[in-house]
């Protein structure tokens, strides 16, 4: 059985990792194209809490538009002690919850409100890529739609709470989107903290095959122009060096006001050099690079299992409030299946 759910596993995640073959091969004519709008959507109904991210996946795909457990309480009243509400941001061809099943309650058991939604959802036909024939794949837009979906969000979110601001935790994709959010999409001043695992935030060279994609296309031939369709226009864009990462990272990695803890793993097959998920503090922002095997090389959470690592939970409560999570577990997890092993 634990072959056969590593082939599966592997299998997932190659898909994923495709998604940064183009993703990190976009030269500077090579723009998704143009006139494809994803849209947002809201989640429907709460799925179980599950300590597996091949459970989540398999459970997501059967129910696409559940809200993770503990999230999208809309009367949920933040407190004197967290007066910032969290909200979650999934990844590329994924969704709230199979991102989010192990993360969200915990937050939420900590005494934080926690929100949730799909952002990126787009069709095969109209720029999606061929993730969008399953169900729950999303993340497939362009990701300054996907901004302007999460704007929306965060003030639906600031009006039910009565909130001044949030604090967004954010997978892969999830970060450049936030940063695009922060910098072109009136963001600045209603996020507190940004914490993200496995981040797209410089994109991606698929150890080398993504940054070979982006200078062959560069030179005349577009390979990346080919694999559009296959991969999705968010893919696209998730690309070392393309012009939407020119554009988002002009100015630096940060926005002035924000506190970012970045949390990469050694391990990560699809946002590597594990290194550029990392951010570098500009003026009036502070930022924590947290390396998962520091002090902890049992954990070997790849890029979809950092999601089910306890120690990537405990990183990213001590990053929400480090005076009630000061310490960090350090826990065997494996890579592929995450959790504790059993579906």
């Amino acid at each position: 059985m634990k072959p056969m759910m590593r082939i599966l596993g592997s299998a997932l995640c190659a898909g994923i990792t495709a998604v940064g073959v183009t993703v990190a091969g976009g030269p500077a004519h090579a723009e998704p194209a143009a006139g494809l709008t994803s849209i947002a959507s809201d989640t429907s109904g709460t799925g179980p809490e599950t300590s597996t991210y091949l459970a989540a996946f398999g459970y997501g795909l059967l129910h696409p538009d559940l809200a993770p457990p503990g999230a999208n309480d809309w009367n949920c009243t933040p407190s004197a002690a967290h007066p910032r509400p969290v909200v979650l941001l999934h990844g590329t061809w994924l969704n709230a919850y199979d991102s989010f099943a192990y993360l969200s309650p915990r937050i939420a058991r900590a005494g934080i409100c926690v929100f949730a939604f799909n952002y990126g959802r787009q069709g095969v036909l109209n720029g999606g890529g061929v993730g969008a024939v399953l169900p729950g794949r999303y993340g497939v837009g362009l990701m300054e739609d996907s901004a302007e979906q999460l704007a929306r969000f965060v003030d639906r979110v600031l009006a039910a709470t009565g909130a001044a601001q949030v604090d967004v935790v954010a997978h892969s994709q999830g970060g450049p989107v936030t940063g695009q959010y922060l910098r072109f999409e009136g963001g600045q001043g209603k996020i507190g903290k940004v914490v993200t695992l496995g981040a797209t935030s410089h994109g991606t060279s698929l150890d080398g095959v993504a940054a070979l994609g982006r200078w062959i296309t560069e030179r005349g031939v577009n390979i990346l122009g080919f694999y559009e369709p296959l991969l999705g226009v968010s893919n696209i864009e998730q690309v070392v060096g393309s012009p939407f990462y020119r554009r988002l990272n002009a100015d630096g990695d940060t926005v002035p006001g924000v506190e970012y803890t970045a949390i990469g793993t050694r391990h990560d097959e699809v946002s590597n050099p594990y290194e550029w998920t990392f951010l570098t503090p500009g003026p009036d922002a502070t930022v924590d690079n947290v390396t998962l095997q520091q002090d902890c090389e049992a954990d070997l959470s790849d890029h979809l299992t950092i999601l089910y690592s306890p120690r990537a939970a405990s990183i990213v409560l001590r990053a929400l409030d480090p005076a009630a999570h000061p310490d960090l577990d350090c826990t065997f997890n494996p890579w592929v299946i995450g959790g504790d092993g059993h579906l």
